[in-house]
């Protein structure tokens, strides 16, 4: 079968499609629907039409496009007409996941698999309300228990759907913690800074952040410190009020 003849079923599949599907999924529905083919078709022809497909709903004619998410390949809008899809689906479109909801799923997602006990013991607060809501709208699963831990408690981890609601494929997308620190890293403010020689700090940052993501004070910039001695003079001008208060006293 010629690619130009493949295209358009790869198409009607992703669009007919109530979940994401991946490339061997479509390879697989593919050979079945027209399994008295001679020639199957292989994953190449089929990567190389959703490439196709892409570039084609690229174009500003179309609202959608087709991208890879929830592990798989699926027709969503494009972010320009979020409002407009808001007005049709109402309060339920908009609807957002509160905070202790949000903040319990990160640690799910960054520290899966993961017990009801170790998320409360990072958060302070009981999480049984945020757990049970993750677990309705199918974000997170239940994949076991710890055999390990006394009790045997329930383990969780992000779900399909988790990837999908977020547009990642895998939890390898999730932004790095270090990355989410540095946005909000500050640069610290010097305290006595006229006690630093401003000609050897050219271009040199007194503190540093190291590969684990800890404060450290830059070692080169700190050998460059020069600081200004008081002179003798001074330090002997002020003694001398304190020797004249004794001298009096004699």
């Amino acid at each position: 079968m010629e690619l130009s003849q493949i295209i358009p079923h790869i198409e009607a599949l992703i669009f007919a499609s109530e979940k994401p599907l991946t490339s061997l999924e479509i390879v697989e529905l593919i050979n079945n629907a027209f399994g008295f083919m001679e020639e199957r078709i292989s994953p190449e022809q089929v990567e190389i039409g959703i490439q196709g497909i892409r570039e084609k709903y690229q174009s500003e004619f179309y609202p959608f496009e087709v991208r890879e998410s929830g592990g798989g390949w699926q027709f969503l809008t494009k972010k320009e007409f979020h409002k407009t899809l808001a007005q049709l689906n109402g309060e339920r479109f908009l609807k957002r996941l509160s905070t202790a909801a949000l903040e319990t799923l990160a640690i799910i997602a960054y520290k899966q698999p993961i017990t009801k006990g170790e998320i409360e013991s990072i958060r302070g607060v009981n999480t049984d309300y945020s757990i049970q809501k993750l677990l309705e709208k199918e974000l997170i699963v239940i994949t076991g228990r710890n055999e390990n831990l006394p009790g045997k408690p329930l383990v969780y981890a992000t779900s399909k759907n988790f990837m999908d609601y977020f547009g990642i494929n895998s939890t390898d997308d999730l932004p790095k913690i270090r990355e989410v620190l540095a946005e909000q890293f500050v640069q610290p403010t010097i305290v006595n800074p006229e006690h630093i020689n401003a000609e050897s700090q050219k271009g040199e940052l007194l503190l540093l952040v190291d590969s684990n993501g800890d404060l450290i004070m830059n070692p080169q910039a700190v050998e460059n410190l020069s600081y200004e001695p008081r002179s003798t003079d001074e330090s002997d001008n002020e003694k001398k009020p304190d020797e004249n208060k004794d001298a009096e006293h004699d």
